[in-house]
């Protein structure tokens, strides 16, 4: 199973925010591959799998956002019933914890999974 390269960026939860960071983005031609955004006591926090980390490190520093870079197991899967649970399965199996989980498109009848995981090289000897 492959990692991925993840970026969180911290900003202050608002009306257009999200629309900013996808305009910023798209204007620097960084494709968002996969995206999960949350807010909480007045913050927010997007993080994104992108197709050119740096590019996109550059533009978060450039606008004042804070961004900080992780990474995650990224996991394709068939759109089939089940697929999800035999992955999550082995990582609890292995005693690895998923920390949170968001998907972006894997091509055809397939998903591309993200995870934060707390050990990521157990996950990826456990998810082979």
């Amino acid at each position: 199973m492959p990692r991925a390269k993840q970026l969180t960026i911290s900003v202050s939860d608002q009306p257009g925010r999200l629309g900013e960071i996808g305009a910023a983005l798209g204007a620097k031609k960084v494709n968002i591959r996969a995206l999960m955004a949350t807010t909480e006591g007045g913050r927010g926090a997007v993080r994104i799998v992108v197709d050119k980390t740096a590019a996109a490190k550059k533009i978060c520093s450039s606008m004042g956002w804070d961004a900080s870079e992780d990474e995650v197991l990224a996991v394709t899967l068939t759109d089939n019933p089940g697929t999800l649970g035999k992955v999550s399965k082995k990582l609890g199996a292995a005693g690895v914890n998923i920390e949170y989980v968001y998907a972006g498109p894997g091509g055809g009848k397939r998903a591309t999974v993200y995870m934060g995981v707390s050990d990521i090289k157990a996950a990826l000897k456990a998810a082979r």
